[in-house]
């Protein structure tokens, strides 16, 4: 070996940043998934689900954090001020990132403090309607408020929430009035849309699905590109005259920005992995819940264009910006 290749390469040795040192031999010790909210909820099952393959498939323990409060901001800010070394790892809700910093001021941002991972999956709303509303499809329902100005009102789980922006931004486009009367919950809600006290709740898919069913309720349309393959019969909003349209929710993995880049491609092949996976898959799909999986650079393009889309939502809402 010639002095001059060998001094190249302790040149090369020394350049390296500790960062990058630490994504060649990452992981080595056990990683934290903070969660957003409580355990028991959709996002809190994905991120067990995806807890346990990553153990499995990393070789160190993932541990479930769950941090609520603040509808999801603590849990982000804990991830953010975290060390940049893939140890630290937050589930990602779409609320969190891409509604709650356009409606209020939020200790982080979302595209500038993370580094986007992985979707691991997400979940259209289903929209219900009691049955005693005579209506059989969105058009007549739509003309059904339209004929009736201020008398026709909807549920949603709270101002803000993708519930009751999904509704207004329906509304907006089809040019139409409704009465938003906002619940503490989707729970409640979906309870007085069975009970016949309000008309309708354009909800979360896996909050609908039990009651699809019932004779006390109909479901009309779901907010998604494709019809839900649980509902193959409810066609999606943009079937019924709104070419274009769909929201979702969905649920991922985001990083600490500055994370190494090594580090992030590692997890997110590990969780495409998982989205494959029949086991995994039919998990997700008990929940009502699809899977993604992709890339990094996928999960920042869906961002970008989810920020854009709940930007007009928002507006169309009305709803309150702090």
């Amino acid at each position: 070996m010639s002095v001059a290749f060998a001094m190249r390469c302790l040149l090369s040795l020394a350049l390296l940043s500790p960062l990058s040192v630490l994504a060649q031999a990452w992981p080595q010790k056990p990683l934290r998934l903070v969660v957003p909210f409580t355990p028991g909820g959709v996002t809190d099952a994905i991120a067990r689900m995806s807890a346990e393959w990553l153990t499995a498939r990393l070789g160190q323990p993932v541990i479930v954090d769950n941090r609520p409060g603040a509808n999801g901001a603590i849990a982000a800010e804990y991830v953010m001020h975290a060390a940049p070394d893939g140890y630290t790892l937050l589930t990602a809700s779409l609320p969190q990132m891409a509604i709650l910093p356009q409606m209020t001021r939020t200790p982080y941002d979302p595209v500038r403090d993370f580094a986007p991972v992985v979707i691991v999956g997400s979940n259209v709303l289903a929209l219900a309607v009691n049955d005693r509303v005579p209506s059989r499809d969105l058009k007549t329902l739509l003309a059904h408020a339209r004929e009736n100005p201020g008398k026709v009102s909807y549920a949603s789980a709270g101002s803000g929430t993708v519930s009751h922006l999904t509704l207004a931004l329906l509304l907006s486009r089809a040019g139409v009035q409704m009465e938003h009367v906002p619940y503490k919950g989707g729970g409640p809600a979906l309870a007085d849309v069975l009970a016949g006290h309000i008309p309708m709740y354009f909800g979360n898919l896996a909050e609908v699905l039990p009651h699809a069913g019932s004779p006390r309720v109909r479901i009309l349309a779901v907010s998604g590109e494709r019809r839900a393959p649980a509902l193959p019969a409810v066609p999606t909003v943009a079937e019924q005259g709104f070419a274009g349209f769909r929201t979702n929710t969905w649920n991922g993995i985001a990083a600490p920005a500055r994370t190494p880049v090594a580090v992030i491609e590692r997890i997110a092949r590990e969780i495409d992995l998982a989205t494959r996976d029949a086991g995994f898959v039919a998990r997700l799909e008990a929940i009502g819940v699809d899977p993604v999986g992709g890339t990094p650079a996928a999960f920042a393009r869906t961002l970008e264009g989810d920020i854009h889309l709940w930007s007009e939502a928002i507006k169309a809402s009305g709803a309150r910006v702090e």
